[in-house]
């Protein structure tokens, strides 16, 4: 007999990936299958293994992928299989989750379980609207309430009257009942004028609020068009939103911004977006591979002592030229007494973390300011070793052969075409979700052109961000517009852009 696995019940959160909790994150790396809900932010399935099997379990608007019992009945079948099993739930497992029926489930097939609480709903999203759901002075009560049940049927499991004293109501799922939610608080005894909001989307860059009181809150909703999942907090404390709003209220909240650049290059640029407020969107248009064969490298490798420079123009060079080096043995001793000079901050910083001194980084940083930068030293007679990407202007060795020095110029990458397709980001710019497409090489805007074919126009309201002037100049010749530029040539300074593009509107 097979020998039984684990079910973990995880909760996931409600929606922002970044709070999941350590043992939760650690919990979905275990696991050979995950069985995942609706409202579960795809992100954190980047946590699992990469064979692991992911089953979506997800009900959306009252329709179920999979009903309640099948899910039970599936959470048995594998673990009994003698998988381990992550059960990911939005919000809190035991919060209106149903996770208590499923581990009821579990605990009379013998099958050992662990709850991983999550960070509720009921907390995080009034958190995320700028309402403190428990506040000194205004309120020492607090009720979690689900807002699926109907107030008006014959018979309710809700108190109302208990409700309408309590400071604080958090209602879980209400919009279908908004208005019979509402009317029975009032009927209750609960003062129409109570401060309400109805938070949907919550923490995540769709989130959106409307703020009222008990006795309009239902008819703002309604011309606003609410929809689930959404939640409604009642209580004086919802009246501080103008005061404590940070979340929906920074510079890029809610604007889909397209990453093109290369996945492995993309999460830190994701990272500084979603600070201020964007919601990242991987598109990468190129893949970032090794060159046909190491000749050209080994060669140089072999004879690095006769070498005075070596230019670095990116981040993959770096990186790809000390893991050619490392596979063959070497190590940063064989650098010794070499200057190191760099394109810019991203790639002086990668080779300060190796350990390595860096002698030279230009004002500007483009190819023309780094043989700017080297006008001030004396390079006759130097060699000069230029480990690039296969395909790169040759502004650098040019200069350089100018300044009478020696230049190898070696290629140490190549920029292929990803996979994507046009039809994965079509969906999105067609729905409003695009709002600005950044570029940051002259080949994520070629790649990019192509992936979406010559049929592809692009809707005014999609603005184009690219990265220093070289990158700008390739969409302009692609005869598209730059829109936002930016002061600094930096993936920082291109955020940057973005941030002073968008807050000259809201000024």
């Amino acid at each position: 007999m097979t020998e039984a696995g684990k079910v973990y019940i995880i909760g996931a959160g409600p929606g922002d990936p970044g709070l999941i909790t350590v043992k939760g994150a650690e919990a979905i790396g275990r696991a050979g299958v995950i069985i995942y809900d609706h409202l579960v932010s795809g992100e954190l399935l980047g946590y699992a293994r990469k064979d692991a099997r992911l089953i979506y379990a997800g009900k959306k608007g009252g329709d179920h992928t999979l009903p309640q019992e099948e899910i039970n009945r599936l959470l048995v079948a594998e673990a009994q299989q003698g998988h381990v099993v992550a059960r990911l739930k939005g919000g809190d497992p035991f919060i209106f989750g149903r996770g208590g029926e499923e581990a009821e489930v579990l605990a009379a097939a013998e099958i050992p379980f662990e709850v991983v609480p999550g960070v509720t709903a009921a907390v995080a999203v009034p958190a995320y609207a700028g309402i403190p759901l428990t506040h000194r002075g205004l309120t020492s009560t607090l009720a979690f309430v689900t807002g699926h049940e109907d107030p008006t049927k014959e018979k309710s499991d809700i108190d109302w009257a208990s409700l309408a004293g309590i400071g604080t109501l958090v209602f879980f799922m209400g919009v279908k009942n908004l208005a019979r939610i509402t009317a029975a608080l009032i009927a209750h005894g609960k003062d129409p004028q109570t401060p309400a909001a109805l938070i949907r989307w919550g923490t995540t860059a769709d989130q959106e609020t409307v703020a009222g009181t008990l006795a309009d809150i239902a008819a703002l909703a309604a011309a606003r068009g609410f929809t689930p999942p959404s939640l409604l907090v009642v209580g004086p404390v919802a009246g501080l939103r103008e005061t404590l709003r940070w979340f929906d209220n920074r510079p890029l909240f809610g604007k889909g911004v397209v990453i093109t650049r290369p996945e492995a290059q993309a999460e830190s640029f994701a990272d500084l977006l979603r600070e201020e407020g964007a919601r990242p969107i991987h598109f990468p248009t190129i893949k970032i591979v090794p060159p046909p064969a190491w000749t050209e490298l080994d060669a140089a490798l072999d004879s690095l002592a006769g070498y005075d420079w070596i230019v670095f123009t990116s981040a993959n060079g770096v990186r790809f030229f000390m893991a050619r080096l490392r596979e063959r043995g070497g190590d940063l001793r064989d650098l010794k007494g070499i200057r190191l000079a760099v394109i810019g901050p991203a790639t002086a910083k990668m080779l300060v973390e190796m350990g390595l001194r860096v002698d030279l980084v230009p004002a500007e940083y483009i190819s023309e300011g780094v043989v700017q930068a080297f006008a001030g030293q004396d390079v006759r007679g130097k060699q000069i070793l230029l480990p690039r990407a296969a395909e790169a202007r040759d502004v650098i060795p040019a200069g350089l052969a100018q300044m009478g020095a020696q230049v190898d110029v070696i290629t140490v990458y190549r920029t292929v075409a990803s996979d994507r397709r046009a039809e994965e980001l079509m969906p999105l710019i067609d729905t409003g979700k695009v709002d600005v497409i950044t570029f940051t090489s002259p080949s994520t805007v070629h790649n990019f052109l192509a992936i979406m074919g010559p049929e592809f126009i692009l809707p005014a309201a999609v603005k184009i961000a690219a990265i220093g002037p070289v990158t700008a100049a390739a969409v302009r010749k692609a005869g598209l517009p730059v829109d936002i530029r930016q002061e600094t040539y930096t993936i920082p300074g291109l955020v940057a852009g973005l941030r002073a593009f968008f807050q000259s509107f809201s000024s």
